[in-house]
């Protein structure tokens, strides 16, 4: 039988059968927002052209060599992500210390920001869920959304789809212009219009702060324009939990926009803590509990007992023979990402940085079967891009920019965005001997402006 796993953003349920192998585990995967029809598997046609390194003579090579060129002659003419350049949506992770913040943002305290309250909530017992609930539903929004998609088939060329979705987010905090609203990034990935829904029943167009994908979060602005007196004066900024002291078995409550109805309030327990699930993507470290959490609850809330926030809804395991496996970010990781996309620095999109390349992802899956490394395999060089000035050639696989990681092209687009052009850089690429082996080769790089290059 075929596992099933899914996560919670719109009001249906996508299924996506996952293989079982007897050597392999199961594998968490996002399966983002229902299509308004199906899409026929497609695959993207380039004319012919050799645009990769050399090889070695085939039968000087191994079996895995072998598939790997000519995987690599495939990659010459599939799909690519385009020239790279930033998404103003996109915000590199950073590597901090995820300790508990409680203090506001640093414009001198013209934010208001969520915080671990000194005293505990009054007005009923910790436990009463008819008390969490109504204490807590001011805080929790509901979002919506159009997003963009779009697809490449050798008898049709390319084609645009849009479609609908739903998903949770959470009034995380609020200055003299905008109400901030934290929520996953698989909630707003590829949306072309944000629209958020209060407690009130009223709803206001909002916008992209900033995102960080790879913790799977971000931040949505409301204008404060857009919002009536009475409805600033019903909704309230959430509180802080401490998502380090949880234990298993405590009092778990989850609330958010569930299959796109409308808040609903489910109860349950902290399964396991420190849980670290692997997705198609990435593996994360997330709180495990058997509190329902269904489609679009994704970016709800999940709170202890005195209805503090202790994480950020995100996803679940869904199969026949499974119960109650959902899955959050912890507050403690989540709440310092959060107030770094609030405060970060919004670069105009004309003096973002790119780099010139066009590329591939080279998944696990891909790296193993045809023995690469995981990365981005450059497929195309633009003349005179800042790639080719700081030696970057076609055939290297990227796996490293301004000291971390890159895995895909959407990562790589995310930091970018979040770089002025003339910003200088270190890249990292691995580069193909001619016996088929690849070999680590640092570059620097002066980031070019995104405008000169949509100007060519």
């Amino acid at each position: 039988m075929s596992d099933i796993y899914e996560t919670n953003i719109n009001d249906e349920v996508i299924e996506t059968p996952v293989e079982e192998s007897e050597n392999e585990d199961s594998i968490y995967h996002y399966s983002y927002r229902k299509a308004q029809q199906e899409q026929q598997e497609q695959e993207e046609t380039f004319p012919e052209r050799t645009i990769y390194s050399p090889l070695p003579d085939p039968e000087e090579l191994s079996e895995k060599k072998q598939k790997r060129e000519s995987f690599l002659k495939k990659l010459a003419r599939v799909a690519a992500y385009g020239l790279v350049f930033g998404l103003v949506a996109g915000a590199a992770f950073n590597g901090v210390s995820y300790g508990m913040r409680k203090a506001g943002f640093s414009s001198g305290g013209a934010t208001q920001l969520a915080q671990t309250p000194s005293v505990k909530p009054s007005g009923g017992a910790a436990g009463d869920l008819t008390t969490v609930a109504e204490s807590v539903l001011p805080s929790i929004v509901s979002i919506s959304g159009i997003y963009q998609t779009t697809s490449n088939s050798f008898f049709f060329g390319e084609t645009t789809q849009e479609t609908e979705g739903s998903g949770s987010g959470i009034i995380i905090g609020k200055d003299k212009k905008y109400i901030y609203v934290a929520t996953n990034n698989h909630v707003v990935e590829s949306s072309k219009s944000l629209g958020v829904g209060f407690c009130d029943e009223t709803n206001a167009t909002a916008e992209i702060k900033g995102t960080d994908r790879d913790a799977d979060l971000a931040v949505v602005q409301v204008p404060l324009s857009e919002v009536s007196d009475k409805t600033l004066a019903a909704i309230k900024i959430i509180s802080l939990g401490d998502s380090d002291a949880l234990k298993v078995g405590e009092q778990a409550i989850a609330i958010g926009n569930a299959l796109g109805y409308g808040q609903s309030v489910t109860g349950g327990y902290i399964s396991a803590v420190n849980r670290e699930v692997e997705l198609t993507d990435k593996t994360m470290t997330l709180i495990q509990t058997d509190a329902a959490i269904n489609p679009g609850n994704s970016g709800g809330a999940l709170l202890n007992s005195s209805g503090q926030l202790i994480g950020i809804n995100t996803v679940k395991f869904s199969a026949a023979e499974v119960e109650g496996m959902g899955y959050a970010i912890p507050i403690n990781t989540a709440y310092p990402i959060i107030k770094n996309l609030i405060n970060e620095e919004t670069i105009p999109e004309s003096k973002q940085a790119y780099m010139g390349i066009t590329g591939t992802d080279i998944t696990q899956e891909m790296a193993a079967a045809y023995d690469m490394p995981k990365g981005i395999y450059i497929r195309e060089i633009m003349s005179g891009s800042p790639a080719q000035k700081c030696g970057m050639e076609a055939g290297d696989v990227l796996v490293e920019f301004d000291g971390k990681a890159i895995n895909n092209m959407e990562s790589l687009q995310a930091m970018l965005s979040k770089k002025k052009a003339g910003t200088k850089a270190k890249v990292k690429v691995k580069r193909q001997t001619q016996t088929g082996e690849y070999k680590d080769k640092t570059l620097n790089i002066t980031l070019g402006a995104k405008s000169q290059a949509m100007s060519r």
